[in-house]
């Protein structure tokens, strides 16, 4: 009999969501939960969580969440950031040890804001100028791994089984409106910390079940517009072309999902005059920005949280819903755990975008 770890699962890896509608903050003890239901979707070689709300005391700040191989690669990184930003607070991000969590690299944390004449001499936006010098240390820098960038969240990983990572990150203690947690099974490249999920730029967060077989094409296509992918799996390149179509195409979320997953033309030919119009666009202006092989993802960004199969449904994704709060996840039973009761649940059709926000936000 095969022993876990010695046969691959290709429909490995587990994804959880919660998104609280009305803004309340809970605690992390549920998405632990969700996810730890699913423990035998992983093999010990990556966790993962990213939190929205969890810093109301510095949202206008950027939050760094740091991994260092060295204490000298924190302080060429510290300089780095001291000649480029102000530092309002930096410590280390609080840990509880594990024997289940081993080769932690040095975890630090960061609230951060650009310096005015740095921004200024720019000429570019906040968002733009943090973002580029997050790809500078993750690209220039040995030994650095910005692990989130944003705004009043923040992502925790490691190597290791998901509730074992929340454990060490002791995520009991945060509460956040949004969650999102990953079990891993890499089946085509490394196991390590930084590898691990979510992927994170500025605001956004993504947590993947699949794998891309395009990943070549969309990574070359990315780095064209002054992106890096340098952490050793596929799912890193998503979150990059979110970022791209979005704050620099200004394209919905909606209209994203119409191009990573974009309907096939046999499809497309079937709509209406407008619509056709506006699919076939998509598919034609952002064309080498279209995922190809079994995925479902899910998207936190700062109000809101999208979920998102390939065209074919080749993985498994379920939604539900009760009140005012929306779960997502690989199985019912990992919400169910959480929620017995559940007003509605359904399984997205595939390349049809669920998106969620903030009572008081526009989707975006």
């Amino acid at each position: 009999m095969k022993k876990e770890g010695e046969v691959r699962i290709s429909s490995g890896c587990a994804i959880s969501g919660i998104f609280c509608r009305d803004e309340r903050r809970i605690n992390g003890d549920a998405i632990k939960k969700s996810i730890a239901m699913m423990h035998a979707r992983s093999n010990g070689l990556g966790g993962g969580f990213a939190a929205y709300g969890i810093y109301p005391e510095y949202k206008d700040f950027f939050a760094l969440h740091i991994f260092y191989d060295s204490e000298e690669a924190r302080n060429e990184t510290e300089h780095f950031l001291e000649k480029r930003f102000d530092i309002i607070n930096l410590s280390k991000i609080p840990v509880r040890q594990s024997e289940k969590i081993t080769d932690a690299p040095l975890i630090w944390r960061y609230f951060i804001t650009p310096l005015p004449h740095m921004l200024q001499d720019s000429q570019l936006d906040e968002n733009e100028y943090t973002s580029r010098s997050m790809i500078m240390i993750n690209d220039k820098l040995d030994g650095a791994y910005v692990v989130s960038c944003g705004k009043d969240m923040g992502v925790f990983k490691a190597v290791g089984y998901p509730e074992d990572v929340a454990d060490f990150y002791r995520i009991d203690e945060y509460e956040g409106y949004s969650w999102l947690a990953h079990g891993r099974y890499p089946t085509n490249t490394p196991g390590w910390w930084a590898g691990s999920h979510p992927f994170s730029l500025l605001d956004l967060s993504v947590v993947h079940n699949g794998e891309i077989s395009s990943y070549d094409a969309n990574r070359r296509a990315v780095e064209m517009y002054g992106y890096s992918c340098k952490l050793l799996t596929d799912t890193e390149v998503i979150t990059y072309i979110l970022d791209y179509l979005t704050r620099k195409e200004s394209l919905s979320l909606s209209e994203c999902a119409n191009v990573i997953a974009a309907p096939f033309w046999t499809t497309i030919s079937t709509k209406d005059e407008k619509e056709r119009t506006r699919l076939s666009y998509l598919r034609k202006m952002f064309s080498s920005f279209l995922i190809t092989g079994p995925f479902s993802i899910l998207v936190g960004f700062s109000g809101g949280m999208m979920a998102l199969n390939d065209r074919l449904k080749l993985r498994n994704l379920i939604v539900a819903e009760k009140g005012s709060t929306v779960y997502f996840s690989s199985e019912e039973a990992a919400i169910r755990v959480i929620e017995e009761n559940p007003e509605r649940v359904w399984a997205p059709v595939g390349g049809e975008a669920v998106i969620v926000t903030l009572d008081k936000e526009k989707a975006r």
